[in-house]
């Protein structure tokens, strides 16, 4: 049956281009939206939902897909929440940036039913800036959709394969993996990137200053490694929470890697440091889509 109704819990950056991307794409049901009032009347006003409700039991009545896209505390409390009160033919899906504490919580709700009842996903996607004001339908064009399904999950059948349908119609590529492994991958491809562009900022700031001109000075590498300095701390507070582990696993790795330059500046060590950070580029087009 096709999906005629999505809600969408949380319709800021993520959940607002979501909604934007598949109508885009010519979704035809309603997509209802979930979050505070002021929230909801700017998602209308950009076209992002046809409905929206401040209370997520009213929210979710009448739909076959509910889409948790809040931050990942928020998103474990409302499977434990909605969990158990939704109709079983109903699918609970999320787009949360770590897995392993948001599938866990999902098998203690849905027990033997998870694989039927729950997708648990994360598209790797976004904008330094947050709210539904920069919601974007292009946001997904060439992104990586990772899904963590459990083991036996079938998640190219019923609603949850028709779901996975509009996610590859929006641009995005599926990638499935284990939610552990998820977690140590995200640790290093995108929460260390975020905590290094957040070190160097703020290092800056404490060495020239909040008004000191760095970023017109500085030129395009360092907009582009201070650039997502900017993201909300609101958002990164859950994720360094969920994978606090293998973030701090990257971390160590990372200040390791800096010790060495630090003490190796006048030696042949830094040419070799240069060297083995240059195989990174060696991965070309053709090798990065048969890894995806």
């Amino acid at each position: 049956m096709p999906i005629r109704q999505i809600t969408i819990v949380g319709t800021g950056l993520i959940g607002g281009s979501f909604a934007l991307a598949v109508k885009k794409r010519g979704f035809a049901g309603r997509i209802i939206g979930c979050d505070r009032a002021p929230v909801l009347e700017r998602a209308r006003t950009k076209a992002a939902i046809d409905a929206g409700h401040t209370n997520p039991a009213d929210a979710v009545r009448g739909s076959q897909i509910i889409v948790l896209a809040t931050p990942v505390s928020g998103i474990i409390d409302l499977i434990e929440r909605l969990g158990p009160v939704l109709p079983p033919k109903t699918l609970l899906t999320d787009v949360g940036s770590t897995k392993a504490l948001v599938l866990e919580k999902a098998k203690i709700i849905f027990r033997k039913n998870t694989g039927a009842r729950f997708l648990a996903g994360h598209p790797m996607a976004g904008k330094e800036q947050s709210g539904v004001e920069y919601a974007d339908p292009d946001l997904f064009q060439g992104a990586a959709w990772f899904v963590t399904p459990v083991a036996g999950q079938k998640i190219y059948d019923d609603l949850s394969g028709e779901y996975l349908e509009w996610v590859e119609k929006i641009g995005a590529r599926i990638a499935g993996m284990d939610a552990g492994a998820h977690d140590q991958l995200c640790a290093w491809i995108s929460h260390l990137p975020q905590m290094i562009s957040t070190a160097l900022a703020a290092a800056l700031v404490d060495e020239y200053g909040a008004d000191a001109p760095l970023l017109e000075a500085g030129g395009r590498a360092l907009r582009e490694m201070t650039r997502i300095s900017g993201s909300p701390y609101s958002m990164w507070r859950d994720i360094a929470l969920t994978n606090k582990t293998n973030i701090r696993n990257a971390l160590l790795r990372l200040e390791q890697h800096l010790a060495h330059i630090r003490e190796n500046l006048d030696t042949r060590e830094l040419a070799m440091e240069f060297e083995r950070a240059h195989q990174l580029k060696k991965i070309g087009p053709a090798k990065r889509k048969q890894m995806n």
